[in-house]
């Protein structure tokens, strides 16, 4: 694939991806206001989600990103049929692993309900909780089944019906959640854990949406993808066994990897109630965690859309090309994405913990602590994006066994830190933990990565430190004019919040535009479109 395909391919992902997480942060502000007279409900709604999450990884057992490997690798070798066996044979597979995983989730609901209750003095009962995973669990019946077409496509680098389905799920989901939780509460006069149990069940709903139209796309293209079959040289023989067997291998680090950031906060939600606990602080516990795992999590997780859609474009393309061996353009191609991922990313980030107070504030309300954790938060996202994007890479190049041992590596080191770290920070340290676990994680990667793809950091560490020296040229108008702003606006209303985050976000990105521009660096990362775009900027 060449630079531009990758560029568009990622850029097809990232649109779609952006949307989906700008989506899925933006109704929290009608879902936070809904619920606003139900102290401790967003908490409840986490706890639900998070061992979803999980589940949901397992269920899939990183199958659909290891199909986009698997079908990608024989498509380059022309042996279109033996991807087309994998995917018949994986729906089949995918239906039966959502539905056992539905059963034990909806099952053992109650276990994992009181593994995260750790006292009588929380807000949230076990009883609740319990409730809340079960009416999540049933979108495993059709997200793993879903997911795999997904990686089908991208397998054949068709990016498209993943953007637009992920897009179209978070839109039904949102549009479920919000007015099943307006009809329980205020029609219904039904009891807030009713309320969220609706919210949790939209997943579901979103899921069928979603599936609708990924089998829309697949029917309208098979014609075409028929074509391709007709041409597959049929000079290699692999059985379904053996298909497998490839499969197994490649999908344990996906779903090791595709479930990292969900379980570093699960080490959060079993330890940090505990450790609170220990301080006399239970009362607090219910809500500080809500901070971490929820609202500040939510927004710290937008630049890292980057890195996930940078991800799932990233292992067909590496794969296609260290599967026939052509060395230059692999390193061209980690090069390029490094570059693009800190390039946009780091930015983000950084604006996202100068601007924390409106941030926080326009999302969920004036909050001192909610301000306080989103600020040190932020900076973490470039670590969630380096991590998740080594580890893909890693995979591209069959060297999947070292991200297995960098996530257990780096998670070890935060079960390890975790409690210490909060009995004496509270909130702050399990951010400190998570930061340290995660840039031990990607230490081992880099080092990996250095290894096996014989790949040399020096044009990276170069332009890396030329970014780090826009992003504080960028931080000194954007704290100007906020301190300015915050002479006459009262940044701890909604209204106010909103403006200075648009007008200090809006001169940020612009001294970081314009510095890119002039310096032609977004031209060596972005290709030509850039270069007629800047000539034309400063004609």
């Amino acid at each position: 694939m060449s630079s531009s395909t990758l560029v568009r391919g990622t850029f097809i992902l990232t649109l779609g991806t952006f949307i989906s997480k700008f989506l899925g942060l933006f109704y929290v502000i009608p879902f936070a206001a809904l619920l606003s007279e139900e102290p401790g409900s967003m908490a409840l709604y986490n706890y639900g989600y998070l061992p979803y999450t999980i589940f949901l990884s397992i269920a899939t057992a990183g199958v659909p990103l290891a199909v986009s490997k698997f079908i990608a690798k024989y498509n380059a070798l022309e042996e279109y049929e033996i991807g087309r066996r994998l995917f018949r044979s994986g729906l089949w597979l995918m239906t039966l692993t959502g539905f056992l995983a539905f059963i034990v989730m909806y099952a053992f609901a109650p276990i994992f309900a009181g593994m995260v209750i750790a006292s009588d003095e929380q807000k949230v009962t076990v009883e609740q909780v319990t409730t809340i995973i079960r009416a999540v669990s049933f979108a495993l019946i059709v997200i793993p089944f879903m997911s795999i077409i997904r990686g089908f496509f991208q397998g054949h680098q068709s990016m498209g019906p993943t953007a637009v389905s992920n897009v179209v799920e978070q839109i039904v989901r949102i549009a479920f959640l919000l007015v099943g939780v307006y009809v329980v509460l205020f029609i219904m006069n039904g009891s807030v854990t009713t309320a969220i149990a609706v919210a949790t069940f939209a997943a579901f709903v979103g899921g069928v949406a979603s599936l609708l139209l990924l089998l829309w796309y697949y029917f309208k293209r098979k014609p075409h993808l028929d074509k391709m079959l007709e041409k597959s040289r049929g000079n290699i023989q692999i059985s379904i066994k053996d298909m497998y067997k490839e499969i197994v291998l490649y999908s344990i680090p996906f779903v090791l990897v595709g479930v990292s950031n969900p379980l570093f906060q699960l080490i959060d939600t079993v330890t940090f109630n505990r450790a609170m606990v220990s301080i006399g602080l239970a009362a607090v516990s219910d809500a500080q965690l809500e901070i971490l795992g929820f609202t500040t999590h939510k927004l710290v997780i937008i630049p890292v859309s980057l890195a996930t859609a940078f991800a799932m474009t990233l292992i067909p393309v590496i794969t296609n090309t260290f599967s026939k061996g052509n060395w230059n353009a692999l390193n061209s191609q980690l090069d390029q994405t490094f570059q693009i991922l800190l390039f946009l990313t780091m930015p983000a980030a950084i604006g996202l913990s100068l601007l924390a107070e409106p941030a926080y504030t326009v999302f969920y309300g004036h909050s001192e602590l909610g301000t306080e954790v989103l600020r040190t938060y932020s900076p973490v996202a470039i670590l969630f994006a380096l991590y998740t994007v080594t580890a893909a890479m890693l995979q591209g190049i069959n060297e999947q066994r070292w991200s297995i041992l960098s996530l257990l590596v780096g998670l070890l080191v935060k079960l390890s830190i975790n409690i210490p770290l909060i009995t004496a920070f509270e909130v702050q340290g399990a951010v400190i933990a998570t930061s340290v676990g995660y840039v031990t994680a990607i230490v081992i990667n880099l080092l990996v990565i250095r290894h096996f793809a014989a790949y040399k950091y020096r044009v990276v560490v170069k332009r890396t430190m030329l970014m780090i020296i826009f992003n504080v040229i960028m931080a000194v108008p954007v704290l100007l004019l906020y301190w300015l702003l915050t002479l006459f606006l009262d940044s701890a209303t909604r209204l106010s919040s909103f403006i200075i985050l648009v007008v200090c976000g809006g001169i940020g990105a612009f001294v970081y535009f314009v510095l890119s521009l002039k310096t032609r660096l977004a031209d060596k990362l972005f290709g030509d479109r850039i270069t007629r775009l800047r000539k034309r900027f400063t004609s």
